[in-house]
């Protein structure tokens, strides 16, 4: 892998389930149009079909965002893909996702999303299917699962790990020393100091001005182009004030 996650200090704007203001969630459109406009990190979400095939959505059922019904875990691969999107597109595999960002700047932040159903080995076959690709970051991976981050790190010590809450969090340094994690992922902020926080979801540019100025890691939001905008001017008037 090129480059490193940690030698970066500006503020990365992720593309929540990709950029659903302007295409379905979580769909390869949507990823690949913000690949190719320059989008800084995706987050999206990550779950196991019954043959143990990573793919991204969600939620646990497709009936919100697809024209099927039923549980992601009850069908095959082969038979998940007869549902379509509700946009006409397929759903689309974790394969289809590290394919496109192969050798391209975007950080890539996964979802383990096991905090309803933790699918067996989930946590093994997602890492390994990360290894085989060239990226250009480390992945990020989080969970509100925090069982799913103590197995990924038992399988490798190496990655970013990141837990997800929507709720204050007590020592949070001390948990995360503990508990091996390379920051959390949040729905609100917390001065926590060095902690790296990414906070989610942000589309108020307001906010998201509060948090630039407070230097946290990340802002994850619906329109990634939008939150680029509000960034750019805020660093524009830094420039010009000598900030």
């Amino acid at each position: 892998m090129k480059g490193s996650y940690f030698m970066t200090t500006s503020t990365l704007i992720f593309g929540h389930r990709g950029y659903p203001h302007k295409f379905m969630e979580n769909s390869l459109d949507g990823f690949i149009y913000a690949i190719d406009h320059g989008v800084e990190g995706l987050e999206f979400d990550v779950h196991l079909t019954k043959d143990n095939m990573p793919v991204i959505m969600h939620d646990e059922r497709i009936d919100r965002t697809t024209d099927g019904k039923g549980r992601i875990q009850d069908y095959s691969l082969e038979e998940l893909r007869q549902f379509h999107l509700k946009d006409g597109q397929k759903i689309p595999t974790l394969r289809d996702l590290l394919t496109a960002a192969n050798q391209q700047p975007v950080y890539l932040n996964l979802e383990f999303k096991t905090n309803k159903i933790h699918y067996p080995h989930i946590e093994a076959i997602v890492l390994d299917m990360v290894r085989q690709y060239d990226l250009a970051y480390p992945v990020i991976y989080s969970s509100f699962n925090l069982d799913s981050l103590k197995i990924a790190y038992q399988l490798d010590p190496n990655q970013q790990y990141c837990l997800l809450a929507d709720h204050p969090i007590l020592n949070a340094k001390a948990l995360i020393q503990k508990e091996h994690l390379s920051g959390l992922h949040l729905n609100h902020y917390q001065a926590l100091g060095n902690v790296k926080e990414r906070i989610w979801t942000v589309d108020d540019p307001r906010k998201q001005v509060k948090l630039l100025a407070e230097h946290v890691a990340g802002i994850i939001t619906d329109n990634f182009e939008e939150a680029e905008r509000v960034k750019n001017s805020e660093r524009s008037q830094a420039l010009e004030t000598g900030a």
